[in-house]
């Protein structure tokens, strides 16, 4: 079960014209969701958009949503989570 809030690295399963399908590392079968706004592609022309098999960095910015947990790549949104759980 994710947390908001939580920390996690992810592997990238699927991609579609609004964002990301995403695997967590180490828990077989436990997916979430990147909006293509909260990868730096959408924000930074320089870098590439997501790809099946790409490893993330993420943070989670809603553990209750449906049908896949919100998270984002940004590193404002983790530097957020990071002070939000007092470990900044």
């Amino acid at each position: 079960m994710l947390r908001n809030h939580q920390e996690l690295d992810v592997t990238v399963v699927a991609v579609a014209p609004v964002g990301a399908k995403v695997e967590v590392d180490g828990a077989e079968g436990l997916f979430g969701f990147i909006d293509q706004v909260k990868h730096p592609s959408w924000w930074d022309a320089g870098v590439a958009p997501p790809r099946v098999g790409d490893r993330l960095h993420v943070c989670v910015l809603d553990a209750t949503r449906e049908p896949f947990p919100r998270l984002s790549a940004l590193q404002d949104d983790i530097a957020i989570a990071r002070r939000l759980r007092g470990d900044a």
